[in-house]
């Protein structure tokens, strides 16, 4: 056998269709995320679409429905339980993020500075967040409990400011009141976390030079943390009013809608409509009342950020 002979390369099998499908890019990302696709079709398009269809029918418990067109929605415009379940949900989402995104910012300025135990410090904030909703609900039970409430002893017992204890969950105002309390404090650890996040990743020369130009710490804030805070504000923002807007636990375990209907959200009144009363139209139609609130709400959010982004590149110009 000659050198020629041995140095010429031996003819490689040809690849078969399989083989070639599987090097197709495309189809390989087509693949890799079919599984998540599939998740989301069952688990999240196919019961919006069922909800949707729902609250155009007349479908209870037990018997199918008939489609009804707008008449659940007519009728929820003039039933004074969903108005002020409506008018709840807007109070809770506005004062709870308010007081979740002011005490949060706080706390995430604080645990930016250097602090001892700064560790354990983040780790015990995180508690609310990572307790179970449930368990969250029972324990704010027991202190707003009419009888044996902690917070009613010390002022009462204690401190000796009132001569009554106070009944929290027994009247309207009160309770809306220990329900917005409540879910401000489960959600400040979400905020505080995510904004600290966002404060580790601004450089310490900023500050510097805003110093070196006399910038007092208001000014700092104003001119340099909150402008580049602004993208991983409005996501927070965004998925505060989300989280909140939907709250569904926590109103749910604490008081059913009590007193009176008066503290039901509109999760909780579709819940309570649809699955103990029966009629699932009706409390279809009620979730799907909530989706015009929640997607202005995303476009408010987006449309604040487009437009600090422009007036930022206008600054730069």
């Amino acid at each position: 056998m000659t050198i020629a002979a041995e140095a010429r390369p031996t003819p490689q099998p040809e690849q078969g269709w399989l083989v070639r499908l599987f090097d197709y890019k495309p189809f390989l990302i087509f693949i890799c995320l079919l599984p998540a696709l599939g998740l989301l079709l069952v688990f999240l398009s196919y019961p919006l679409g069922l909800g949707i269809w729902l609250a155009f029918t007349d479908t209870r418990i037990g018997r199918s429905g008939i489609f009804i067109g707008f008449e659940n929605f007519e009728s929820l415009w003039h039933d004074p339980v969903f108005i002020t379940s409506v008018w709840n949900t807007l109070l809770y989402t506005g004062v709870a993020t308010v007081g979740k995104f002011g005490l949060g910012l706080w706390l995430a300025l604080l645990l930016n500075n250097h602090l001892p135990f700064k560790s354990l410090l983040r780790a015990l904030i995180l508690v609310p967040w990572i307790v179970p909703t449930v368990l969250s609900a029972i324990a704010f039970w027991w202190i707003y409990d009419p009888q044996f409430s902690i917070i009613s002893y010390v002022l009462v017992d204690v401190l000796g400011w009132r001569d009554t204890y106070i009944d929290f969950l027994g009247s309207p105002w009160p309770a809306r009141w220990s329900l917005i309390a409540a879910n401000v404090w489960r959600g400040i650890p979400f905020v505080a976390i995510s904004l600290l996040a966002g404060l580790q990743t601004i450089s310490p020369a900023l500050y510097e030079a805003a110093m070196l130009d006399g910038a007092n710490a208001w000014q700092r804030f104003r001119h340099v943390t909150l402008p580049m805070l602004m993208p991983i504000l409005a996501i927070v923002l965004t998925f505060s009013v989300l989280f909140t807007f939907t709250d569904f636990q926590l109103v749910y375990a604490i008081t059913r809608g009590g007193p009176i209907n008066s503290t039901h959200l509109m999760a909780t009144l579709a819940f309570q409509r649809g699955i103990p009363g029966g009629q699932l139209g009706e409390g279809a139609a009620i979730a799907v009342a909530m989706i015009p609130f929640l997607v202005m709400a995303t476009l408010f959010s987006y449309f604040a950020l487009a437009r600090r982004k422009w007036q930022q590149g206008e600054d730069n110009d």
